[in-house]
């Protein structure tokens, strides 16, 4: 599989840890069966420099990956960071980590039906999908 530029997009107060966990393995050759570079905002910035700056990343990927949390209800930035991704035609998927799961809230533009557990073979199938849809579509 060709490797995918992804942005990572997450909870930045609860969940940089799983964040990092996620990446990195991608990253690695560990038991991932594909890489994904991780593009998403590696600190805080004002409201007017983010959003220039996440919208300019989103653009340059061919993903974007929300790692869905058990407190994603109070990450207004991930709902933001996806309807960049949808008004650029990035096609959006999620993750669930740190014990969410399909009772867990989602952020406002991601689908249930998109999310998935955290296992490299659900992962790998929604990479797939995602890199014929959108701005990847051949």
């Amino acid at each position: 599989m060709a490797s995918p530029r992804a942005f990572v997009s997450f909870d930045f107060d609860h969940d940089e840890i799983s964040k990092r966990l996620f990446a990195g393995q991608c990253a690695s050759s560990s038991p991932t069966p594909f890489t994904v570079s991780d593009w998403s905002s590696k600190s805080s910035l004002p409201q007017n420099e983010w959003e220039a700056t996440i919208s300019a990343k989103v653009n340059k990927t061919n993903l974007l990956i929300v790692l869905v949390g058990r407190f994603m209800a109070s990450a207004t930035g991930v709902a933001k960071e996806i309807a960049m991704a949808k008004a650029q035609d990035v096609p959006v998927f999620g993750v669930y980590v740190d014990g969410a799961g399909t009772s867990s809230t989602l952020p406002a533009g991601l689908q249930r039906n998109r999310t998935v557990a955290w296992t490299w073979p659900n992962v790998a199938a929604l990479i797939d999908q995602g890199m014929g849809e959108g701005k990847n579509a051949s």
